[in-house]
């Protein structure tokens, strides 16, 4: 018998899984910067900021912020601040404030995201297969709503409901969130759930300790892919391979 047939509920990760990052942050923080007459920030000291900005918020106001409900624009602009303070940039009020409308409102939209050729046929496949298909993403309201659908991935047509860290209050990799998805799925049994992602840590091994089935996705050939496989994983290349194995008699 095929895996597909024995699953009630698929759930997949999102970036890196169904979307990637186009170009580099550099990039959008410097077009925000020139839009304000500015020179172009540096690239390596921009990114290096945003990093060490990104995991102090996230450890400090964990789930952007959900459970002071911190207004996510809050969240974004403190992290940004730090981002261009840490890199060594430190604007007035007026101009950092027109800089970051800029980077806001582009992360806001499908500018910054390029979807997988494989990932809207691949979500429409399982549904007409019967399954339910759920999102499970460390991510703010703004892919729910704006971002995903922007990108051809909508609710109802993709993808049933959608557990994001930002509107949940939960993150990965606590298993949680994964036990919230299996509610919102109709309260199906793990063992008739599947997870995909690309993160061995946030996605593989949580889903993994409730009983669900996971696979991992290695679409950039990442180093540790060879451990993963060592250690049991089953990993794969693309959602066309998925979908291959899904369907193929195990």
């Amino acid at each position: 018998m095929s895996i597909i047939t024995k699953l009630r509920c698929i759930t997949v990760d999102v970036t890196g899984t169904l979307m990637a990052y186009k170009g580099e942050l550099g990039d959008y923080y410097c077009m925000a910067a020139k839009s304000v007459g500015l020179p172009c920030p540096d690239y390596k000291r921009v990114h290096d900021g945003f990093k060490i900005a990104y995991s102090d918020m996230a450890k400090k106001y964990p789930c952007f912020g959900h459970a002071e409900k911190m207004p996510n624009i809050v969240w974004w602009k403190t992290c940004v601040r730090d981002s261009f303070v840490k890199a060594g940039y430190d604007f007035d009020e007026e101009t950092f404030e027109k800089i970051f409308k800029r980077v806001y409102s582009t992360f806001g939209s499908s500018a910054p995201y390029r979807v997988f050729p494989d990932s809207q046929p691949f979500l429409r496949w399982l549904r007409s297969q019967g399954v339910t298909v759920g999102i499970v993403s460390n991510a703010e309201y703004r892919y729910q709503d704006v971002i995903l659908p922007a990108l051809g991935l909508n609710e109802g047509s993709e993808w049933d409901f959608g557990v994001f860290s930002g509107l949940e209050g939960v993150e990965k990799p606590d298993p949680r969130i994964y036990k919230i998805a299996l509610e919102r799925a109709g309260n199906v049994a793990p063992e008739e759930a599947l997870h995909i992602g690309d993160s061995m840590r946030k996605d593989y091994a949580p889903a993994k300790s409730l009983g669900m089935h996971a696979l991992l996705l290695d679409r950039f050939n990442t180093p540790d892919a060879e451990n993963w496989k060592k250690s049991g994983a089953t990993v794969l290349p693309d959602l066309v391979a998925a979908r291959e194995w899904l369907t193929s008699e195990h």
